[in-house]
């Protein structure tokens, strides 16, 4: 029953962060991406993959970029979860990726980043 309260208050409290987020200051955190990667209108590949409709894409799919064998076979589907997980930790969760970056590690940071970039469609237009 312990383990059940416990589950249910870190549920709680996830969702509750993510009620929170906001993209704005998204925006602002999506600077430590933006040197590797392109979000909106006309985003090209960069060192990184352009992040348009990044939400719901598997990894290893944006056209014309070069993935690392690790990315291009992981499976993944980026939720809103898988999303976070990796951008916490990217090596952890998709080890031999390519990306250097060592993560962001503040849960609000995450999900501001997180609402920040589904703000933006597959075309890299502003998302319904």
């Amino acid at each position: 029953m312990r383990r059940l309260a416990v589950l249910s208050s870190i549920l709680l409290s996830v969702s509750s962060a993510a009620l929170a987020a906001d993209p704005t200051a998204g925006a602002t955190v999506f600077k430590k991406c933006a040197v590797c990667h392109a979000i909106g209108p006309g985003a090209a590949n960069k060192v990184g993959p352009e992040l348009n409709g990044v939400i719901g894409r598997k990894t290893g799919s944006v056209p014309g970029y070069n993935y690392s064998d690790a990315n291009k076979n992981s499976g993944i589907v980026w939720t809103e979860d898988e999303l976070a997980r990796y951008i916490h930790n990217p090596r952890g969760i998709v080890p031999g990726t390519k990306m250097t970056f060592p993560g962001i590690q503040d849960d609000q940071q995450v999900g501001d980043l997180i609402a920040y970039l589904k703000t933006f469609g597959p075309d890299g237009q502003p998302a319904p």
